[in-house]
Order: structure tokens, then sequence, then C-alpha cells
């Protein structure tokens, strides 16, 4: 049985949340010793249709990845379900779905739609009184251990003491923790810590080039962050990386100059299960 968010938490350490797009990434995650995966809507967005975080994502699309994603691996899988796709009844069905699939948790957050990755330009907010109602549904929905993470989108939009207070609300409307989005500085950082009651985690959400400085989950623990969000990382690695071996490719019609920074055909099936399939496969014929 999977283990809940809260209790990887319980051990009073940083739980790194690295993105993953798809039923591979997730398996590779696992197996480097990641104790828990995020599904990325922006890693989504940019494999499955290669356009940006705009919100172009379904939320059929978002489901059937992470779908592929919990069957794929034993560790908990938080699923990034962007606004819930809708209204109150759109966030119940929603969550509902990934009950029924295993997931551990998910991120909703409080942008209108159609929404865009948090270190864009642009972004607008709904009321409060609008996102709230769906918080508490994705509670109700969820049950006590379903991990509800309250996405505030309002320091881009109406400062950073705005998005403290919808923080706030979102606590008592059921949030297991809260992600201030794109705080600008350290001081931000620090201020939302000192702002919000230190037995709520918060989430940190480290993106390279983004609007928030870097920082290792040693320090942003240090900080008082005890969820440390990679979500883009894992795709801007396998982007250059593809980038690089069709380069190869296209200049020598051929991948021998490459090998070196590939698995072998061997190590891939051995991580997608290969050999468990050929051992099953030998005993119902023996």
């Amino acid at each position: 049985m999977r283990p809940s968010i809260a209790e990887l938490l319980a051990d009073g350490g940083p739980l790194v949340l690295p993105g993953v797009y798809d039923a591979l990434s997730a398996r590779l995650a696992h197996e480097a010793g990641c104790r828990a995966v995020f599904l990325s809507g922006f890693a989504m967005a940019a494999t499955r249709l290669g356009r940006p975080d705009f919100g172009l994502l379904t939320q059929s699309e978002v489901l059937e990845a992470a779908r592929g994603v919990c069957g794929a691996v034993p560790c908990p899988v938080v699923v990034d379900i962007d606004t819930g796709y809708g209204g109150v009844f759109n966030v119940e069905r929603t969550v509902e779905a990934l009950l029924q699939m295993g997931a551990a948790g998910c991120f909703l957050e409080d942008q209108e739609w159609p929404k865009r990755c948090g270190h864009m330009e642009g972004k607008r907010v709904v009321p409060l009184d609008e996102y709230l109602p769906k918080l508490a549904a994705a509670r109700e929905t969820g049950g006590p251990d379903f991990w509800i993470t309250a996405r505030t989108d309002a320091r881009a939009v109406e400062g950073i003491d705005e998005a403290i207070r919808r923080g706030r609300a979102s606590i008592d409307h059921g949030a297991s923790c809260v992600f201030v989005e794109a705080p600008q500085s350290i001081d931000e950082m620090t201020q939302v810590r000192a702002a919000l009651p230190a037995s709520v985690p918060l989430v940190a959400n480290m993106v390279e080039q983004g609007k928030t400085p870097l920082r290792s989950a040693t320090e942003l623990a240090a900080a008082g962050y005890r969820l440390v969000l990679v979500p883009v990382a894992p795709l801007l690695a396998s982007a250059h990386a593809l980038r690089t071996l069709f380069a190869t490719l296209a200049r020598d019609g051929a991948t021998r100059a490459h090998a070196d920074r590939m698995l072998t055909f061997g190590e891939l099936n051995g991580i997608v299960g290969l050999d468990d399939k050929y051992r099953r496969e030998r005993g119902r014929t023996a």
C-alpha cells in the first residue's frame, strides 16, 4: 500500500517532489530513490501537446496521464489539476477519478481559466469566494488522507499580502498545505512562512530561471518549507538529451557518437519490467 504524503512528512525532513510527465519518467524517479512524484501540468503540456502551459490541457488528458503514472509506480503520486476544470462539481468529479486510480493528492489553484504557468506573465485570479468552495469540495470528496495543496497565484496579480490572506483562508477550507506561487525573493518567502501557522506545511516551487530564488531542499527546510517542488528540471534535462541525440542522428545518420549518453536496450527493458513479463510467461506455459 502506498504511504500518504502526511506519512512521508512525519519524519520531519523535507519531501522533494520531482515533476514527471508520463509513466517512464515516474519509474525513473522512483528507481532513483524519490519518495513521491508530482505529475506536472507544465511538463504534460510540453510533452503531450508540444505547447506552453496556457490552460490547453483538458481534464480527460490529465486524468489519462495520471492513470498511467499511478499504475507505473508504488510511490505516492500528486497530480496537478490546474483549476479543477470548472466549478465545484467538476472538482468533485476530478478528485473522484484520482481516488479511483490511487493518486495521493492534487494541486488546486485560484487562477482564472484558461490558466497559465505560475512563472509566466498575464495571470489572473478568481475572487476568493469562488475558489474556496472548490477547495472545500476537493476535501469533502477526497477524504482526510487525500493531500490537497492550495495554490494561489495572487502574488503576481495583487501582491504578497493578498497571497498570504488567501493562504490563510485556504487552511480553513480543507487545504493540507499552502503553495504561494512565485515569491520573488528570499525575504518574501520568509514573510510567507512567518505569516502562516507553523503547523501548516508550505510548498516551495523551484523552477530553473523562474521568478523564485533557487535553494536546496536543506536550505528550504531550514526556512520552514516542508515540500520542495521541482516540476520542470526533469523535462529540461530530457529535452536537452533528446535535442543532442537528434542533432547527432541528423549529422551522422547513426547514433554511435552518442552511445555513451544513452541507456542500453537491456537497461531500458529492465526498467519497464521485461524480465518479469518473461518469467510470468514461462510460468503459464510450464
